[in-house]
């Protein structure tokens, strides 16, 4: 009974004192610091060795500018546990806001000096310089802790306070210092380095790093300099030289072609389709794994595709890779591709139904009966089978709600909604995907949602929006001129409607995808003599550039247009790659 009345006791009081701490930092947080200190101090004397405690009695007493509590506080405290030695550089600090210099200077020595007796402090004391902002010293303090213990490591720490101080060259170096000595810090390193990058080859960090990489690479070659440049040419988009940098590292250990791979699906993704092409070429000539064979050989023939070789051409492909990998839940890959090819390309949706329904019969995962439903729903739609489309999304999204097929289905049930003209039901589906997981499905989730929320407004009975919806769906079924001539009817009787932008940037886009590049220019510019601030224009203006350089090969026009996202659209999600290929076309030396 005494026990029990014992463990009892104890409950209590831990729980009053969890309390009074929780208590005492809302105090502090609400900038009610007398309150926090009367806690705190309580604590404090009761837990003299919670440092905890400590320092927020501390940080109270300076924010009151109760500096002689403070120097009283940290005196004791040395008294009763001399060993604190990093207690000397709050003792500094506190003289430093009294602007007492010198003082404070006096005490920064001392803890700094201390680490010569006890190293294992020297953590300790270049944190709680780091803390007080003592940046200078946090690097005397971590240094020289090295110094004194040999097996002592914290370049980690001593990067972070170089990045802080901006000292872009010594905090990289620090980095690559440590991937030097062991290969382990690698992904570290990438997540540290990875927050002052960025996809933009001029970013100054870029700079540093890739030319302290091919420092490195010359003077001391190692794998890691290669994976390290790979890996910033992939942030930058520069996929030809990644490759170039992977093929390198896969010379020297021939042992997997994982890093190519996932660099062929990157580019493809990217449609950097080229450089995908040269990848999964590599693949094919030096591997001898039946799955990595059928992984590159889909994806050339998805790239064949993209790139719109003949459909007589494609479908012989089709045919070679059946007859030498057959059609079995190993090569469901080959097969949903193939499905989409016969509805969207060669409009034989009948057959495309036929494969994915005897796909479905293959002993397959969850994963793959979403992918495989998600499919035939869209040939569904294609169909104009809406109510059968919707009965398998919403089937895939029921099974799979928390993955990415799942919230791609959901998305699909608001796009099928909106195509129906029930844009009531849509939003209230795209809601829910604004915080999607998948970025790429959120953001079409908002660009849908705000579609329909714009040009409902102006118009109670949604007459334009719903003829867009229209226009939208005869688009996604590859029905191209109606889609057109739809889009022209709503420019010609609804001009000075919001949909009026929309549909000239939608029919300008399928201009492009019909080979009709004037009318498709003519769109484009129309859209910018509209409204130069409307949100479409920066779209229209890069649109206008890369067709002109990669259509018209026109590189004289690109340039100008791709000059005026960089000095007009400062704020253009296209800025980026907009200066990388101006200064390219104007023949800067680019690394």
């Amino acid at each position: 009974m005494r026990k029990l009345f014992f463990i009892i006791i104890c409950c209590f009081s831990l729980q009053m004192k969890a309390q009074d701490a929780s208590l005492a930092f809302l105090y502090f947080r609400n900038g009610e610091y007398e309150k926090a200190a009367s806690l705190y101090k309580s604590l404090h004397e009761k837990n003299p060795l919670n440092s905890n405690y400590l320092n927020y009695l501390i940080d109270c007493y300076q924010q009151t500018e109760k500096f002689n509590e403070v120097k009283s506080l940290l005196n004791t405290q040395l008294k009763k546990v001399p060993s604190q030695h990093y207690l000397n550089v709050e003792l500094g600090y506190n003289y430093q806001l009294q602007h007492k210099k010198d003082s404070a200077l006096i005490y920064y020595d001392k803890a700094v000096n201390s680490i010569n007796k006890t190293s294992n402090q020297g953590y300790l004391i270049g944190r709680t310089f780091q803390s007080n902002y003592l940046l200078d010293y946090a690097l005397l303090a971590y240094k020289k802790s090295m110094e004194v213990n040999p097996n002592a490591n914290y370049n980690l720490q001593i990067a972070a306070i170089y990045g802080e101080k901006a000292d872009i060259e010594n905090m990289l170096n620090t980095y690559l210092n440590l991937v030097e000595t062991n290969i382990n810090y690698l992904p570290s390193v990438k997540t540290y380095i990875g927050k002052f990058i960025s996809d933009d080859s001029e970013n100054k960090t870029n700079i540093f790093l890739r030319k302290l990489l091919i420092q490195r690479m010359q003077n001391n070659p190692q794998n890691s300099w290669n994976q390290l440049l790979s890996w910033l040419f992939m942030q930058q988009k520069d996929y030809g030289k990644a490759l170039i940098q992977e093929k390198a590292l896969h010379k020297r250990n021939p042992s997997s072609l994982n890093n190519i791979i996932d660099l062929g699906f990157i580019a493809f993704e990217n449609k950097s389709f080229s450089v995908s092409q040269d990848c999964f070429n590599y693949v094919l000539e030096n591997t001898s794994i039946k799955e990595d064979e059928i992984t590159a050989k889909l994806y050339l023939l998805q790239t064949d595709l993209e790139l719109k070789a003949p459909i007589e051409e494609i479908e012989f492909k089709f045919q070679q890779l059946f007859n030498e990998y057959g059609k079995n839940r190993n090569t469901i890959g080959i097969q949903l591709i193939y499905a989409d090819f016969l509805a969207f390309r060669k409009n034989e949706p009948e057959k495309a139904i036929a494969v994915l329904k005897n796909a479905l019969k293959f002993p397959i995962d969850e994963f793959q009966k979403g992918s495989i439903k998600t499919k035939l729903a869209d040939i569904y739609v294609f169909t104009n089978k809406f109510n059968t489309a919707l009965i398998h999304y919403t089937q895939v999204q029921n099974n799979l709600k928390n993955h990415e097929i799942g919230q791609m289905a959901r998305y699909k049930i608001a796009q099928t909604s909106y195509f129906k003209g029930d844009f009531e039901w849509a939003q209230s589906q795209l809601k829910i995907l604004k915080s999607s997981t998948s970025q790429l499905i959120s953001n079409d989730a908002l660009d849908l949602n705000l579609l329909i929320t714009d040009n409902a407004l102006q118009d109670s009975l949604k007459i334009a929006l719903k003829k867009y919806a229209i226009a939208d769906l005869l688009s996604f079924q590859n029905k191209n001129k109606q889609a057109i001539d739809t889009l022209q009817n709503i420019i010609t009787y609804f001009k000075g409607h919001p949909i009026e932008d929309e549909s000239l940037f939608k029919q300008a886009q399928l201009f492009e995808k019909v080979n009709n590049f004037d009318d498709a220019i003519a769109n484009y510019l129309k859209i910018i003599e509209l409204n130069k601030e409307d949100i479409l224009v920066d779209n229209a203006i890069y649109n206008l550039a890369e067709l002109y350089l990669n259509k018209l090969y026109n590189n004289e026009k690109a340039q100008e247009y791709y000059k005026k996202i960089v000095f007009e659209y400062p704020s253009s999600i296209y800025l980026v790659d907009a200066r990388k290929k101006f200064r390219k076309l104007r023949g800067d030396a680019i690394y």
